[in-house]
């Protein structure tokens, strides 16, 4: 399994539910958590964090070292930071927080890499994975 075959579980994921947005949380090889249905209208219930809240009940942990998280977007500042607090290893993104604001989604415009960088760059980033596959959930729902 890679980037792409967990990329295509945060996008079936999304779809199942009819959202733009899904995420994923992997370790070993494995999913751990998926975003799953959330409440609508609510701006605490983006994807990244509910995969990451969920993935950490799962384990039974606040951290999650050695995790992968998989989203379809670039996070937002505020999903990055809960990746970084919680010592997410690397994020594997599809669409960019450039594609989201032409796309009309009311974004702050600071980028994961530059939040990595001020963050020490301790997260691993990887962007545009299946970014065209993940496009099409902005056109679809």
């Amino acid at each position: 399994m890679d980037d792409e075959y967990f990329m295509k579980q945060a996008i079936g994921d999304a779809k199942k539910y009819g959202l733009r947005f899904g995420a994923v949380v992997v370790k070993n090889n494995k999913i751990i958590a998926k975003a799953g249905k959330r409440p609508k209208g609510d701006a605490r219930f983006h994807a990244e964090t509910q995969a990451i809240l969920k993935a950490c009940k799962k384990l039974k942990t606040k951290t999650l070292k050695g995790c992968t998280l998989y989203t379809t977007c670039e996070p937002c500042p505020m999903c990055f930071y809960m990746a970084w607090i919680t010592n997410i290893s690397k994020i594997v993104y599809g669409a960019t927080l450039r594609d989201s604001i032409k796309f009309g989604f009311p974004e702050i415009k600071v980028t994961a890499e530059f939040l990595n960088k001020r963050g020490g760059n301790k997260i691993k980033l990887k962007k545009k994975v299946l970014r065209m596959e993940c496009l099409k959930l902005f056109k679809e729902n």
